[in-house]
């Protein structure tokens, strides 16, 4: 690996503008919707079940629009039911995004917010220092497991603090993705170092598997178009290539082989579909919903 070449987290401000590049160009955040509004009432149908307060928590809660759409649904089961909901998020940008988003949305009366600027991994060292152990109706960790050390560890903790109906979500890439397909051949290449983890859905079942959990998998099919990424000199292209690799400024950094190997990678079947002139970057998606 080229010594210039460091790992896109390094760089959060970058990272940030990648990432927002990211979600404007694929159709994530409207498969995660399509999601909540059709799946997710299922979910929650009965976690606030006799409660006079349903607490809910959000594990890398990023810029709150995601975790809105999921609040709207828990209000429309449970009318009137306070809701706790509590935010883990170490970007303090994200969260004041996220305190923007709260801000212009109406019928929030009935939830309480509390954030934290942490970690995950931070969040369980403070609970476990002051001996608190607090229980939650509902625990999402949506595209944020690639960001924890020990990933087994990090489910196991936050599964441990489901009361009995509860439910744990967790979304990831699909072993269907793209994103597999890219990583297992040239995640050995990229800096990924220990700030970040490539972890697919079957990742996940497998560690799901060995723990003996129950679980329900839904896939959401999602792409991202990768077009502008094979405009050279195209800003938004560029940025979108640090975000597929992980890699800040990759386009200028990576060694010309690898490059060439990546933006190959990136045409082919295996990562994306040619559609109406456009590269289309398979996004698929996984929901995990795990069982107390």
């Amino acid at each position: 690996m080229a010594s210039s070449m460091r790992s896109l987290l390094a760089d959060p401000s970058r990272y940030l503008r990648s990432f927002r590049v990211f979600l404007a160009k694929s159709t994530e955040h409207q498969s995660m919707q399509e999601f909540v509004e059709r799946q997710l009432p299922g979910v929650v149908a009965s976690i606030g079940n006799g409660k006079s307060a349903i607490n809910i928590l959000s594990v890398g809660g990023g810029a709150g629009e995601i975790d809105l759409l999921i609040l709207s649904v828990v209000q429309a089961r449970y009318p009137g039911v306070t809701i706790n909901n509590e935010v883990i998020e170490p970007s303090a940008e994200q969260i004041l995004k996220y305190k923007e988003h709260v801000a212009a949305t109406t019928n929030l009366e009935n939830v309480k917010f509390t954030w934290h600027e942490e970690t995950a991994n931070e969040y369980e060292n403070r609970m476990n220092a002051e001996k608190k152990s607090k229980k939650w109706d509902f625990i999402h960790m949506v595209q944020m497991l690639y960001y924890v050390k020990d990933i087994p560890a990090t489910i196991r903790y936050f599964h441990s603090l489901l009361e009995a109906q509860a439910k744990l979500l967790i979304i990831v890439v699909s072993e269907t993705s793209g994103w597999e397909t890219l990583w297992r051949k040239h995640g050995s290449s990229l800096p990924l170092d220990d700030l970040c983890t490539y972890v697919s859905s079957a990742g996940i079942k497998g560690m799901l598997d060995s723990a003996g959990l129950k679980y329900q998998l839904h896939e959401l099919p999602s792409n991202i178009d990768i077009t502008s990424c094979f405009i050279e000199g195209d800003k938004d292209g560029e940025l979108l290539l640090d975000f597929l690799t992980e890699t800040c400024e990759f386009s200028k950094t990576a060694p010309p082989e690898l490059k060439r190997q990546i933006m190959e990678e990136l045409r082919k079947p295996g990562c994306s579909e040619n559609r109406n002139g456009k590269v289309l970057f398979n996004n698929n998606l996984s929901v995990i919903v795990i069982e107390p």
